[in-house]
């Protein structure tokens, strides 16, 4: 029988299956971070359990850190306890962290990836919806709540209902100056916010092949926001030599007959999915969000929309709500709107190919007078990376700091916080409100989007510099 490539991940995990209900499913990795763990382990305190295979679970500490002093502690109460209790708890129960200070820390979505804990085939899962990323390894990974990380901490399982499958086509290049992130928020808004729910989203196609591997993570880690539950990319030759030599992953011979087991995981070509949406790579555009959802985007060279233009009433009244908020009105040209603030980084963009694409924009250039620019790569090894590349240089001449690495402004629960009532140029993955602090405007974009309007002071393409 013709599989999808989710349906073959889940059959080859499947431990047990409830009649009419949920399947017992195998779990090959969990991560976990100081946030939205300590009830897991207080209740496996309380109930006298152990770790089942604590070699199976690995720490970050990333949301609630400095990231202008990678030692210092933080500031924030309620984030130094919740540090010092996820320290403690890892210690107990036999689980490796990686604390600050520790050259391996950073955001855990970007940090799997490079320690190459995401492999084809796998089931990986985290206390964090972003967990998709691992999606772009041919990986089914997901978020999970506190009452599962505790199911998978004791047994190293999970109760879950299957998903559906859903095919996502894009064919044709992307123009010169479209990002991986543009193309996500693309497809964003061409099935909505919750057009993926319920599903599991497979990305195929000529424009997804030519993306690397790190653009595939950009568009698995936004998944989440068209309401998706995962997704993937199956695994291809880019796959294979991004986790060739990596620290988890077999070497010599081994990695050679892993290889072989990886190319097992791709989707029968007569597969039949639930849902299928083919789209366009040659027409897309630098995009930007216009609204407090992912899917209010539009071009850069355009308009703040009407909420008149929307038929569906529902749509029409999240217009009108959102251009409150944003203290838009419709018909502003997007690149006339003045941005405070900039942010590039997280774990949609805080990758070294995020900041190479920033650092060009920057090159030989400097901050426009009054605008913040925040700078946060995804974990110590990008860090260290780009001050190999020079990149810090670059950075520095333009007015910029390279800090350590971290979730930051993406989430604002650490020191890294915007006056209220900013408007943001931000790389991160989500735009609701007070996401990024009260009152703050969000507005999505590319790193090298962000490095334009950061040398601007509005919201423009890098293209427009060269005018």
């Amino acid at each position: 029988m013709a599989e999808t490539l989710a349906d073959k991940i889940w059959r080859q995990h499947t431990v047990a299956s409830a009649e009419e209900g949920p399947d017992l499913v195998y779990v090959d990795m969990q991560l976990i971070h100081e946030v939205n763990t300590p009830v897991a382990f207080s209740n496996l305190r309380d109930a006298g359990r152990e770790v089942r295979r604590p070699e199976l679970s690995l720490g970050t500490i990333d949301h609630q850190n400095a990231t202008d002093d990678e030692l210092r502690t933080s500031t924030i109460v309620e984030g130094a306890r919740q540090i010092e209790c996820m320290k403690r708890n890892c210690a107990d129960f036999g689980i490796e962290l990686y604390a600050p200070g520790d050259r391996q820390r950073g955001i855990a979505h970007v940090i799997a990836p490079e320690l190459g804990l995401a492999q084809p085939g796998m089931t990986l899962v985290c206390c964090d919806s972003h967990t998709s990323t691992n999606g772009a390894f041919g990986v089914l990974a997901f978020g999970i709540g506190t009452s599962q990380v505790e199911h998978v901490l004791a047994t190293q399982t999970l109760w879950m209902q299957k998903m559906r499958n859903m095919r996502v086509v894009v064919d044709g290049e992307l123009p010169a100056g479209v990002s991986s992130k543009d193309l996500i928020l693309e497809i964003i808004a061409a099935i909505g916010t919750a057009g993926g729910q319920g599903y599991v989203i497979e990305y195929q196609g000529e424009a997804i092949r030519a993306l690397s591997m790190e653009s595939r993570m950009t568009i698995c880690n936004m998944t989440i926001e068209a309401g998706a539950r995962a997704g993937l990319v199956a695994p291809d030759e880019k796959t294979y030599e991004y986790l060739r030599g990596r620290a988890h992953v077999p070497q010599g011979e081994e990695f050679d007959a892993e290889v072989g087991y990886w190319k097992t995981f791709h989707s029968d070509p007569d597969a039949v999915f639930d849902k299928e949406v083919f789209l366009d790579a040659s027409q897309m555009v630098p995009r930007v969000s216009w609204g407090t959802t992912p899917a209010q985007t539009v071009s850069l060279a355009g308009l703040v929309p009407n909420p008149t233009e929307f038929t569906d009433t529902a749509e029409r009244e999240a217009a009108e709500r959102a251009l409150e908020y944003m203290e838009l009105e419709p018909g502003t040209r997007m690149s006339d709107i003045e941005i405070d603030t900039v942010f590039i980084g997280s774990c949609t963009n805080g990758r070294i190919e995020d900041l190479r694409a920033a650092a060009a924009v920057f090159e030989g250039r400097s901050v426009a007078e009054g605008v913040e620019v925040v700078l946060v790569p995804g974990s110590e090894q990008v860090r260290r990376q780009a001050i190999d590349e020079g990149l810090d240089s670059v950075f520095e001449s333009a007015g910029v700091s390279l800090r350590h690495s971290g979730c930051s402004l993406c989430v604002g629960l650490n020191e890294d916080k915007y006056a209220p009532r900013k408007r943001t140029a931000s790389t991160n993955n989500r735009n609701f409100e007070g996401r990024q602090g009260p009152g703050i405007k969000t507005h999505l974009v590319s790193p090298a989007v962000a490095a334009a309007c950061a040398v601007t002071g509005r919201l423009v393409a890098p293209t427009h510099l060269e005018v």
